[in-house]
């Protein structure tokens, strides 16, 4: 099962409310909060209270990456929020399995985020305790950005990881994801896209909830797929 999450990073945030409701009435799966600080990353964008108004509009899943340091102090507040997965970045963490403890502990799901020169070792000792794990196909920080088409053979290689584990996890890619690249993305190995401008710049206002053209059209790219 392939899983479409729009980031609410690209919405209009003067109705986003509306926003969460027309992607998900267009055939999402999830909604997908990306978390910037201006410390870890050069930018800064939206906080748990954000993740609190919406939760009450839906109930699909609320994926949370947080692209914060440190990361322990936010966590409980996006659990509290009403976020169903939260991720972090190792570098944002001191004790990595600490952190992956402390989401858990707060009823979410665990996922670890690798950067694009972000090793996959961190996954050595932590693998069984995750639920998500997300490559990014850009340097985090600010949307729109081009795919980096070495996270491909990253994809590979975590998908030989997951697989070989016998675990129970998803796949997630973020960044530059498109109509015309996400069976090639597929391929590689991921199941979960997030998609922020390709997305919400492909509203059309003759579609019955404003995305069904774009998000089927992923999903015939995606049918494809061997």
């Amino acid at each position: 099962m392939y899983r479409i999450a729009p980031s609410i990073l690209s919405a209009n945030f003067a109705r986003l409310g509306e926003e969460v409701t027309q992607v998900l009435d267009s055939g999402a799966d999830i909604i997908h909060f990306d978390v910037m600080d201006n410390h870890y990353v050069p930018n800064l964008t939206i906080g748990p209270l954000v993740c609190e108004a919406i939760r009450p509009l839906t109930k699909a899943i609320i994926d949370v990456h947080l692209m914060v340091e440190p990361v322990d102090r936010i966590i409980p507040d996006f659990a509290k929020a009403g976020a169903n997965i939260i991720s972090f970045h190792p570098e944002a963490s001191r004790h990595i399995d600490r952190t992956i403890g402390l989401i858990k502990e707060q009823g979410c799901k665990a996922g670890l985020v690798f950067n694009p020169a972000t090793p996959l070792s961190y996954l050595d000792h932590v693998l069984d305790k995750l639920d998500l794990i997300l490559i990014m196909s850009v340097n985090p920080g600010f949307g729109g950005q081009s795919f980096i088409p070495e996270a491909l053979n990253k994809l590979r290689s975590t998908r030989e990881r997951i697989d070989a584990s016998g675990c129970d996890i998803l796949l997630e890619i973020d960044g530059g994801v498109k109509v015309n690249n996400i069976a090639e993305i597929a391929r590689a190995g991921a199941d979960t896209f997030v998609a922020g401008s390709a997305i919400y710049s492909a509203g059309k206002d003759s579609d019955p909830h404003h995305y069904d053209s774009i998000i089927a059209a992923m999903r015939a790219e995606l049918a494809k797929v061997a």
